[in-house]
């Protein structure tokens, strides 16, 4: 990604560069494929691509946990699930609350407020207490229970304050993300400093219904022929949404699915747009990404992680969309990189662009695995950078390495299931596990001992996830409850 040549002009116009103002979508559900940035033939999503056109679209991009609350904490913290203690969705209307969950944590949110940020939340948290602000946010407009339903009658927290009010949630969310803008550009002490805004959409997220007709309509005609037709292999285990056998239903859902990554972006458009009137686009870094993926009919079913017992790391499951850019800070244009990245090096990239870096004791206590990839987008080589990606779930652990990947599963209460082990190369569809075919032996060591010593570094004990029996309990439907029902039912 450019030459070294070029770095040296690049990292001056950068120290020159007053901080940015940071923008950062991060969608639900939002399956890396279903993107026409990375090659969907017939999703409409041409605000998402603008944001890859005017900077670089990231082709490796990971989820450090393939469900939502996890991945979202690993943003805002910087940290894997088994150091923040997070391991599975939080269950909105009594888990949030029964537990203190990211209570002590450094937030994404904190240290770019002390640095002079004004700071807000529009949508989606999901990490614990939904309805009140969390540390390091000056607005927040997010859900009072939960993000359902996509239409209707809906109940947010305006800043704490209960409000309900009927409409299609994303154009909601979108005027207040707009609102944030307006008010911050409409103070005079707001409007000299930089802005952080989170905007949390949910369109993607299940049930696949309530889309708009204009945008449904753009999909009569699809054939959905990125989606490949294959069934659901028993080496995954069960799968709790297989493909339903009637093509009208599977139909319905893909039409509503595409429709809904359309109107996500047409939000995008919306703020971009804002931004652009008011003149500070250019000076705004924008990310659009994922908290994970989705399987839309791949390996013959639906869902993400916790599609199947025991939970999967299936590619649809952990590769995410992320398109940067940052036009006065010097990010090129129609770029792409193919550093392996997740969402802790994104906490990492956005605390240095707005150098907003944690001094020596504060990172040392934070301890993020994260890396920033600022320095890449703005044209410098990565000969340095790691060759890995490691996700875990519960009691589940994934690297992904050299064209193999390798999970390792850990026993729940007596409960286990087989470890696994995929050649990418020649088994991009993970269809075979060669966990036990002796001549990966030493592949299969090579890479256990990486990820063990991965975790040596990145564990807080009291958050491990191999000891989920003294984990606190974010919802009753984990995969390892499932599983240990299903064994003694067994």
């Amino acid at each position: 990604m450019g030459k070294k040549t070029a770095h040296a002009e690049l990292t001056t116009r950068r120290s020159a560069t007053p901080r940015p103002n940071i923008l950062v979508f991060l969608s639900d559900d939002h399956g890396q494929w279903l993107q026409q940035a990375y090659g969907n033939s017939e999703v409409q999503t041409p605000n998402m691509d603008r944001i890859a056109r005017h900077g670089v679209r990231m082709t490796n991009a990971f989820t450090t946990c393939p469900v939502c609350s996890p991945a979202r904490a690993s943003l805002f913290t910087g940290r894997m699930p088994s150091q923040h203690g997070i391991h599975d969705w939080i269950e909105e209307t009594k888990q949030a609350y029964a537990y203190p969950w990211l209570e002590g944590q450094t937030l994404l949110s904190e240290l770019l407020r002390n640095v002079g940020y004004h700071t807000g939340l529009v949508g989606k948290w999901h990490c614990g207490k939904e309805r009140y602000p969390h540390p390091g946010f000056d607005f927040w407009f997010s859900y009072w229970v939960n993000q359902y339903p996509h239409l209707g009658t809906q109940q947010f927290s305006d800043n704490g304050q209960h409000v309900t009010v009927d409409g299609f949630q994303s154009s909601l969310l979108t005027e207040q993300a707009i609102r944030f803008l307006q008010f911050h550009y409409g103070d005079q002490a707001t409007a000299k400093m930089p802005f952080f805004l989170f905007v949390g959409y949910t369109d993607t997220h299940s049930p696949h219904t309530q889309m708009p007709d204009d945008l449904l309509a753009k999909y009569k005609d699809a054939t959905f022929r990125d989606i490949p037709q294959e069934p659901f292999l028993t080496v995954h285990g069960d799968a709790n949404s297989p493909v339903s056998r009637d093509p009208l239903i599977e139909r319905t859902k893909h039409e509503q699915y595409y429709a809904a990554a359309s109107s996500l972006d047409r939000g995008v458009g919306k703020v971009l747009d804002k931004l652009e009137s008011l003149g500070q686009l250019a000076n705004t870094l924008v990310v659009y990404t994922g908290d994970h993926g989705l399987n839309a009919g791949q390996h013959g079913m639906w869902e993400k992680g916790n599609g199947t017992i025991p939970q999967n790391f299936l590619e649809e499951s952990i590769r995410v969309p992320c398109a940067v850019s940052w036009v006065n800070g010097g990010i090129p244009g129609n770029l792409e990189s193919d550093l392996p990245v997740n969402h802790c090096d994104l906490f990492a990239t956005l605390l240095d662009a707005a150098k907003a870096l944690p001094n020596a004791e504060a990172a040392r206590q934070i301890n993020s695995p994260g890396r920033s990839y600022l320095p890449q987008l703005l044209g410098r080589t990565a000969d340095d950078w790691r060759n890995d990606v490691i996700c875990e779930y519960g009691n589940a652990r994934m690297i992904r390495r050299d064209g193999y990947k390798l999970i390792l599963r850990y026993p729940y209460q007596g409960v286990s299931f087989a470890n696994e082990l995929y050649d990418l190369k020649a088994d991009p569809r993970e269809t075979a596990n060669l966990y036990d075919s002796p001549q990966y032996d030493q592949i299969i060591k090579q890479m256990t001992e990486q990820l063990n010593e991965f975790f040596s570094h990145y564990t807080v004990p009291a958050h491990d996830g191999l000891d989920l029996e003294h984990q606190a309990l974010a919802t009753p439907a984990s995969p390892w409850l499932a599983a240990l029902k299903k064994r003694k039912a067994d």
